[in-house]
């Protein structure tokens, strides 16, 4: 009796060995049999218990497969290091596969990119549309946003650096923003230490309220130093900016298009027209090239340009090199600009 219960039990424990060898040789690489690429979540605090019960339940594993899945993987200390996030499962996946993509393969990432010359409310709209992002931010105002973000003094405007940047599913939007401050900080930081000396900026703040003019005025990168060179050598004469681009930030929603001989004369500390040196802030995101274009200007004496009318500018030192520019790029022949301007730059080969 004893010799053959012993007999049943050698048997019990070969079919027991047997099938789970062959639940882990065939079942463990054998695919899952999705039908098409998948991308699964892993959410905070799930065990791969909960895994391997959740791929039972889409039909996707046996109940054996599972239980020896998960037994294997404890018994290599495996089922302890699995991340949570989301990650990509081709097709032809095996039960074997599906875990190495859990233990070492990067979880998905979803992009959103910044670009340079927008706005703060241009930047917030952008991310309160991505659905990949957790907004938690509501209808806070800018000045309750920056103190979430800890920075509670501080305009938004030419903060957050513009780059693409990529994140994983359900980061929140206050993420976001903090990685994209953290950079602008990082990239303002290393540009002033290298920057030319005797510049009129006294910080870094204010080499970002230029680099976002020089980066609202450059239609063509390669310009940038020379756009720079002529706000540089603006300021170090006194001589107010008078640029475009403030006008239209000061103008706001009240801006249609077109900026009118009443426009440079609106009152607003951005007014460039109206005051000299810079604006109090930023008045766009500007992006490395404009920073490192005001930190590092091209050599030039220039005090003056104007709008080709294909992205480049006429850059000029003299007052009547400049108006006989914009007599030749901007002007129409005989408008009463075009000959008003003539008469007062009188031998202007423009007017010819």
């Amino acid at each position: 009796m004893l010799k053959k219960l012993t007999l049943f039990l050698v048997f019990l424990i070969l079919a027991v060995i047997g099938s789970g060898y062959y639940i882990y040789e065939y079942q463990l690489n054998k695919p899952l049999g999705l039908k098409a690429e998948i991308t699964y979540e892993v959410k905070p605090r799930q065990t791969l218990t909960d895994i391997a019960l959740n791929l039972m339940d889409r039909k996707l594993m046996n109940y054996p497969t599972a239980l020896v899945w998960v037994w294997m993987a404890r018994y290599k200390g495996q089922d302890v290091k699995i991340r949570q996030g989301h990650f990509l499962i081709p097709k032809s996946s095996t039960p074997q596969d599906f875990l190495d993509i859990l233990l070492y393969a990067p979880s998905v990432q979803h992009k959103l990119a910044l670009i340079e010359g927008w706005t703060f409310k241009k930047i917030l709209s952008k991310i309160k549309q991505d659905e990949n992002l957790k907004q938690t931010l509501g209808d806070l105002s800018t000045q309750q946003i920056m103190q979430k973000l800890g920075y509670e003094n501080q305009h938004p405007e030419g903060r957050f650096f513009p780059d693409t940047y990529r994140f994983p599913k359900n980061t929140t939007d206050l993420q976001f923003l903090q990685r994209a401050y953290q950079m602008m900080q990082n990239t303002l930081d290393t540009e002033w230490e290298n920057r030319q000396a005797n510049l009129p900026l006294k910080s870094p703040y204010e080499a970002l309220i230029l680099a976002s003019i020089v980066e609202k005025e450059t239609g063509k990168a390669e310009e940038r130093p020379q756009i720079a060179s002529v706000f540089i050598n603006r300021l170090n004469k006194n001589m107010k900016l008078q640029t475009d681009p403030t006008i239209i930030y000061a103008l706001g929603e009240k801006y249609d298009g077109n900026i009118r001989s009443r426009d440079l004369k609106y009152k607003s500390p951005y007014n460039t027209y109206l005051n000299k040196g810079l604006p109090p802030t930023p008045i766009a995101t500007p992006g490395k090239e404009a920073i490192h274009a005001v930190l590092n200007p091209a050599d030039s004496d220039a005090l003056f340009f104007v709008a080709k009318g294909d992205g480049s500018h006429y850059f000029s030192s003299t007052d009547k090199e400049h108006g006989c520019a914009v007599i030749r790029y901007q002007l129409k022949k005989h408008s009463s600009r075009y000959n008003q301007w003539c008469r007062r730059y009188k031998g202007c080969s423009a007017c010819r």
